[in-house]
């Protein structure tokens, strides 16, 4: 008897916590995040040499 009683409590406590509103993310934060992100994708390749290429000479 206890545990159809518990597994309902838990099935209802999902569905409720899957069934909330989406956080918003605040567009200054994510746009200055992706800007970070392009400035350390810039700086790990802006070195690199093409594929076939030799660095150095």
């Amino acid at each position: 008897m206890i545990i159809p009683v518990v597994a309902v409590v838990a099935a209802a406590l999902w569905a409720g916590w899957a069934q909330r509103a989406p956080r918003a993310t605040g567009d200054p934060a994510s746009l200055a995040e992706h800007r970070r992100f392009m400035a350390a994708m810039e700086r790990t390749t802006a070195g690199a040499a093409a594929p076939g290429e030799r660095s150095g000479r």
